[in-house]
């Protein structure tokens, strides 16, 4: 439950609040320079990432700051971890009711409100980090998008992106098709859905909730983002055989989820400043992300080491069929199936360059010296 008083006590106004106290500037006032408005306006964020944790907890704060530099520090945005205002899977309800003005979240974690919210995210033998910005941006995504979460009063934009993820951390080895049988494993959206295709159990556990879990062996195995950010909670000191590829998060993308109350009351120029603000973190990400990623993954197989492992073919094989299963299952009727269209015949597009540009020359690469 949300702690309304911990919230006023925090100095964080809720959307109702925040329209209602901070007012935007009335038509054909003269501004001063270089503020872009003359009222304060202050808001709270909301996210699912453990405090300080790198890349993911840090891509809410750049939003936050952005935003406060572009207008000049005329709108605040105070940002809080994981647990400090509301549980981390009830930052979308307390967005979506008013209690919390925006979240900074994966859209996977919402597959109970709406089973086409994982394609926001990412879908197991989905679209790489580069085709997701291009089906949101190009494609149509941002106007699905649109339109599915304002069923819920919020106002989604891209807020940071991952890159290819691991395909996880597991407390013993993977030979064969049957060690999947029973695997305990915290993975979310439809990798978890895959898991259990193949006979495991998928766990969703909010990423401060993962390293006691391998710990006690209540989980066998988990998935989160990458060297860098897995290297930061610690996962190869319990579960030393480190998978890949990342079959269920090929380009992950955040998002940043606005109350719509809050984003209606903003004037145009506030609007495409949040937009520039997520924007620019979206691919600063990215590039973040891919750079430290090598960093750490050197430091786990040099200094604690780490054993690389790649998925048996035969589970791939069975991954892959059931990837395509359940992705199709997710869009059957509806603005769901819309969404599951749109995202495929993008997805098949954009392949088709991939297939002649990336891949060979990723292939040829690896050839050289």
């Amino acid at each position: 439950m949300i702690n309304r008083r911990n919230l006023i006590g925090a100095g964080a106004l809720g959307a109702a609040g925040a329209a209602a106290t901070f007012s935007t500037p009335k038509a054909g006032a003269v501004l001063a320079t270089p503020a872009i408005t003359r009222n304060r306006r202050r808001f709270n964020m909301v996210t699912t990432w453990p405090k300080g944790l790198p890349g993911l907890g840090t891509a809410a704060e750049r939003v936050a700051e952005r935003i406060s530099q572009m207008t000049d520090g005329f709108i605040e945005i105070r940002v809080f971890a994981a647990g400090e205002l509301v549980p981390p899977f009830e930052s979308f309800d307390a967005v979506a009711n008013g209690s919390a003005d925006m979240y900074h979240g994966a859209e996977y974690y919402w597959t109970a409100k709406s089973s086409a919210y994982p394609f926001f995210t990412s879908v197991p033998f989905g679209m790489t980090a580069q085709e997701l910005m291009g089906w949101i941006d190009f494609g149509g995504g941002q106007e699905l998008w649109d339109e599915l979460s304002g069923q819920f009063g919020i106002k989604s934009l891209q807020g940071a992106n991952t890159g290819h993820q691991m395909g996880g951390w597991f407390r013993r080895e993977i030979r064969s098709l049957a060690d999947m049988a029973g695997l305990k494993m915290r993975i979310p959206g439809q990798g978890g859905e895959v898991i259990r295709a193949l006979g495991g159990a998928s766990i969703a556990l909010a990423g401060g909730e993962i390293y006691q879990a391998l710990q006690t062996g209540a989980i066998d195995a988990a998935e989160w983002v990458g060297p860098w950010n897995d290297y930061a909670l610690g996962f190869h000191r319990e579960a030393p055989f480190y998978y890949g590829p990342g079959f269920q998060e090929p380009g992950a993308g955040l998002a940043v989820g606005i109350n719509r109350r809050v984003w209606d009351s903003l004037n145009e120029t506030e609007q495409m400043i949040f937009k520039s603000a997520c924007e620019s973190v979206n691919h600063l990400s990215l590039g973040e992300f891919t750079y430290q990623n090598s960093v750490h993954l050197e430091l786990l197989t040099t200094r604690h080491n780490v054993r690389l492992r790649s998925l048996p073919d035969d589970v791939m094989q069975r991954i892959s069929e059931a990837s395509y299963d359940i992705r199709a299952a997710s869009g059957r009727s509806g603005l769901e199936k819309r969404i599951y269209d749109s995202y495929e015949r993008a997805l098949k597009l954009m392949r088709g360059w991939s297939d002649i540009s990336d891949g060979p020359y990723y292939a040829a690469r690896a050839r050289g010296k």
